[in-house]
């Protein structure tokens, strides 16, 4: 049988992994597929030392892999919004499949260039936009498909993750551990898409869209990041029971659906709380099943070409299904995607952490109470710490309660003279416990 022939746009960290998975794993990949899979070009600005890219077509030029007719599936792993959008659609206007690893692009742009895959009768394959090589895309879209999905949520950015970890297991601070990502290369020089969560969201609403069939909404997500959380935050947690995380959690609800990234405190038995260092971890519920969790390498060279390849596979066992015969490109078919509406923050329910200084005299901690007691707020516990100080650390537990009652107690809480400076809070998930 003729082989599959691929072009490859981008030859850094991903790109080269995948180029050296396809030309080491190369029999067995065809054994998979059922016909050889070659690459034919590649597209790149720079070579890759670790590449032996001898006797390939090179060109500094993306876009003339995306127009070579003798290319069937364009992998597109050059990164970025702009150029890789346009990138992806002129690979799909010239008849070819698309393979990416573009979380930002997916997420962003997923809408459109799905109706443009539609109407070329092509395909667009994004397993490694989230969690590297873990397939948590195909988990859902295809091995939970029996099921309703309840809610899902994730470590998906192994940064984060990692700071969280030295955090707790060393007592740093923050910028510390910062620093020290950034020297290791988890982290860039501009961190802000990985501490500030911004990563996380646009996995979060590819995954999203898959679980509860809606469109992806990018623009709807809440996003929190980690930078404003302390190791006393930490420590304290720990004495509730608890370990800080940052997640990204979406949930089915009666009013809509919640997409929500931000530091969250979950109970140190889950087994998701355990998850450290730069591993990324994502638990499921569905009706059916119950709870998953799909745990490995969230990025790297090779376990994210291992996801890109098993696209290119995916793609080339498929190549003679028209569209219609084909798993859908957000699970659900494009014609029965839901119009339900993400949820306001405000509108979403937690538990919370809090954690406040007050001043050290008879009546304020009364004062707190009243005022969450006010709102409806039950409390699950209180630690008020002694210190030499005039002011002491005042941390509340409290049951789930709707953000917006929360955010009136806060801003009441806030206004009282007894209390200094802006209360942290943190939101609070069990998973069913």
């Amino acid at each position: 049988m003729k082989p599959v022939k691929v072009g490859i746009c981008g030859l850094g960290t991903v790109g080269g992994g995948t180029y050296n998975v396809l030309k080491r794993n190369a029999e067995e990949i065809a054994r998979r597929a059922g016909r050889k899979i070659i690459v034919e070009e590649i597209g790149a600005r720079h070579t890759n030392p670790d590449c032996d890219t001898k006797g390939i077509q090179l060109t500094d030029d993306v876009f003339a892999v995306a127009k070579n007719p003798e290319i069937d599936v364009v992998v597109e792993l050059i990164g970025g919004y702009d150029v890789a959008k346009e990138l992806v659609l002129t690979a799909i206007e010239h008849g070819k499949h698309v393979v990416t690893a573009n979380k930002a692009l997916i997420a962003v742009h997923g809408n459109e260039i799905f109706e443009a895959a539609q109407k070329k009768n092509v395909m667009v394959a994004f397993e490694a936009s989230v969690a590297g090589g873990i397939p948590i895309i195909k988990a859902i879209r295809e091995g939970l498909s029996a099921n309703k999905i309840n809610w899902l949520a994730g470590i998906i950015n192994g940064t984060g993750n990692f700071i969280m970890t030295e955090m707790r297991d060393k007592g740093r601070e923050f910028s510390d551990v910062l620093a020290e990502a950034q020297a290791l290369g988890y982290a860039e020089a501009d961190p802000t898409f990985d501490v500030e969560g911004i990563d996380a969201a646009h996995k979060l609403t590819i995954l999203a869209s898959i679980a509860f069939g809606i469109p992806l909404q990018f623009d709807k997500a809440f996003t929190e990041g980690i930078s404003k959380i302390t190791r006393d935050d930490v420590q304290y947690a720990e004495e509730l029971g608890y370990r800080i995380k940052h997640l990204g959690v979406s949930r089915r609800t009666d009013k809509g659906v919640e997409l929500r990234v931000h530091p969250t405190l979950i109970p140190e038995s889950a087994l998701i709380a355990n998850v450290n260092g730069v591993m990324n971890a994502i638990l499921v519920d569905g009706d059916a099943v119950g709870q998953t969790m799909y745990y490995g390498p969230g990025a790297g060279s090779e376990p994210t070409a291992s996801a890109v390849v098993a696209d290119i596979v995916d793609v080339v066992r498929t190549l003679t299904a028209d569209r219609d015969n084909r798993v859908p490109h957000l699970a659900f078919q494009p014609s029965e995607l839901s119009d339900m509406p993400i949820l306001p923050m405000d509108q979403t329910e937690t538990a919370y952490y809090l954690r406040m200084n007050a001043q050290e005299k008879p009546g304020v901690l009364a004062m707190i109470t009243s005022i969450l007691g006010g709102e409806g707020i039950n409390i699950e516990a209180i630690i008020q710490k002694a210190t030499s100080e005039d002011q002491v650390p005042v941390i509340i537990l409290t049951q789930s309660v709707l953000e917006q009652k929360m955010n009136d107690a806060i801003a009441k809480i806030e206004a009282l003279d007894e209390i200094n400076g802006s209360v942290t809070r943190i939101r609070v998930e069990n998973f069913g416990r």
